[in-house]
């Protein structure tokens, strides 16, 4: 009987013993798992930084001339492993930390400051959202639309459509709304920057954000490059000027290398928007540039009264509204203000505790806007209107 006993205890003490054995087990293998890995982030922290670099030139013995970030052109190795094929013209590399071979080729990326800018893979905003611009729609259609959405019919004709195209007009005629407008009628991505944001205190920086800019365009055309307030890095050149202004001009210069097409703008349409046509550079309106130049005026009494009946076809309406009144009594209105006008109605209505919008309310609007405008600009300029 004792030795049967034994045997039990025995027994129980091995199950004992396996289940201690397969928790260590386990234990083990979770702690060579976090060994590994503290291993890995300590090799991290011991290996050199790496040099990020732009591929200039694949030269003839197999060596790479390069720009590093920190300055200047070196001519390096290509280290074992790194797939050569990836290698071309304006890749981003890389070195090691004596900047002395290529170690790897990293992913294409755009500069922070391009990511910033408006892109709008397919702007939904359409030619029925613009009033009083019908002249200018069809020369802008036939200009920028037609190439771009059937460039074989240029081509059989053998004619080389405008790549640049200038919009000019008083503060707000439509000029960006209908850059807008194109890009949605052509279903092409539109790119939209402000030209003071290339104006960069560092020499070069404001030409390498035109040249990011341009390879953005490339690398999602069919596309449409929209710069508005041109003239804050496009005016007249002066012989004498300060460092600020030199590097102004090296933006704009840099703009004209990429319309006079060193790097062939396929598929790619400039727009360019200015209150003041009147001081850029006539280099920047020669032909093979901005060659084409579409004035944007003040809408007339047919302009407005398209314009409202844009702006009020969501906004519900009193019987007694007479738009045709309305159009005749803005005389000297731009479209960004006629819009603000129907605004103020609304809020005229409200203020009524009314639903809907009368024509009191846009006549008490009217005369608001330009008792707001009068103060602002006492001698009655109406382009400012």
């Amino acid at each position: 009987m004792a030795s049967g006993r034994d045997a039990v205890g025995e027994s129980a003490e091995l199950r004992i013993l396996r289940e201690k054995v397969k928790v260590l087990t386990q234990a083990k293998v979770s702690l060579e798992r976090d060994l590994e890995y503290y291993r890995g982030e300590l090799a991290k922290l011991l290996s050199p930084p790496y040099i990020e670099a732009v591929v200039l030139e694949l030269l003839d013995n197999g060596r790479v001339l390069v720009r590093s970030s920190s300055g200047p052109n070196l001519i390096v190795d290509v280290a074992d492993g790194v797939d050569r094929s990836k290698l071309r013209v304006g890749s981003i590399v890389a070195l090691n930390s004596r900047g002395s071979a290529i170690v790897d080729v990293l992913p294409s990326r755009y500069d922070p400051m391009v990511r910033l800018m408006l892109v709008e893979e397919r702007p939904k905003v359409t030619f029925r959202d613009v009033g009083g611009l019908s002249e200018q729609i069809r020369e802008l259609y036939e200009i920028v639309v037609l190439p771009l959405k059937n460039p074989e019919l240029l081509a059989r004709m053998g004619v080389e459509p405008p790549k640049g195209v200038l919009l000019h007009g008083p503060p707000g005629t439509g000029k960006t709304l209908l850059a807008r407008a194109i890009a949605g009628e052509a279903g092409v991505t539109f790119i939209s920057i402000v030209a003071s944001e290339l104006v960069n205190k560092y020499v070069g920086e404001g030409a390498r954000l035109v040249r990011e800019v341009f390879r953005l365009a490339r690398d999602k055309a069919p596309s449409i490059v929209f710069i508005d307030e041109i003239d804050a890095i496009a005016s007249r050149r002066l012989e004498v000027g300060t460092s600020g202004e030199r590097e102004v001009q090296r933006t704009m210069l840099q703009l004209l290398a990429e319309l006079d097409g060193f790097n062939p703008l396929e598929r790619v349409k400039v727009i360019a928007a200015t209150n003041r046509l009147d001081v850029l550079d006539p280099a920047l309106l020669r032909p093979g540039r901005f060659d084409r130049i579409i004035e944007l005026p003040l809408p007339d009494t047919k302009g407005r009264l398209e314009i409202l009946r844009i702006h009020t076809r969501r906004t519900p309406l009193a019987e007694d509204v007479d738009l045709e009144e309305v159009a005749r009594l803005t005389e000297g209105f731009s479209g960004a203000h006629l819009k603000h006008l129907v605004v103020e109605a609304a809020y005229s209505a409200i203020r009524r505790g009314s639903n809907v919008i009368s024509q009191e309310d846009f006549i008490e609007a009217i005369n608001r806007i330009k008792r707001r405008l009068k103060a602002r600009w006492p001698g009655g300029d109406q382009h400012h209107i």
